[in-house]
């Protein structure tokens, strides 16, 4: 599909269409990976983006999928820097994002949490299970599914939930 008047707005549109392959409830804007973006013609755009940690599994598909979208979209060349200055931070997470992960299932990072920056570390003392609310749960292991989430268990609905660790 060819669009012939390319904007800002209507990038950030395209580029909020790509979900997280890990979280697919939210997109790669929500969880602040896109930086930026610099549309240098009609068919070539620059895109930054940083990794939400050293090694993450999932900065390739973050790539292929930006390219292929913003190719999908007319763009027949697309630029892809990755920025690891400032490194990427939970803080970067949309609002509507952490909302979203918490009607998902996993717990989102807790704002002003001891553990942030603890990738490697127990999350906090105090986690509420976001799928009863109850504030009886219980660390099992300091990772989950990925190494920037924990797993924890519910003591009330005995339900097991991720935790996204504070970065």
């Amino acid at each position: 599909m060819k669009v012939k008047n390319i904007n800002d707005t209507l990038v950030w549109e395209w580029l909020n269409e790509i979900p997280d392959p890990e979280i697919p409830v939210i997109s790669v804007v929500e969880l602040g990976v896109v930086r930026g973006f610099r549309i240098l013609n009609k068919d070539e755009i620059n895109v930054s983006i940083t990794p939400t940690y050293s090694g993450c599994p999932a900065m390739n598909v973050f790539e292929v999928d930006i390219v292929k979208k913003l190719k999908e979209k007319g763009f027949k060349k697309v630029n892809l820097e990755t920025v690891l200055s400032p490194a990427w931070t939970t803080d970067w997470i949309s609002d509507l994002a952490l909302t979203k992960l918490e009607k998902y299932g996993i717990a989102p990072p807790v704002k002003g949490s001891e553990d942030k920056g603890l990738l490697f570390q127990s999350g906090p003392k105090s986690l509420s299970c976001p799928k009863c609310g109850s504030k009886e749960t219980v660390l099992i292991s300091q990772f989950g599914s990925t190494a920037c989430k924990a797993l924890y268990s519910c003591n009330h609905c005995k339900e097991p939930f991720e935790y996204f660790k504070c970065i």
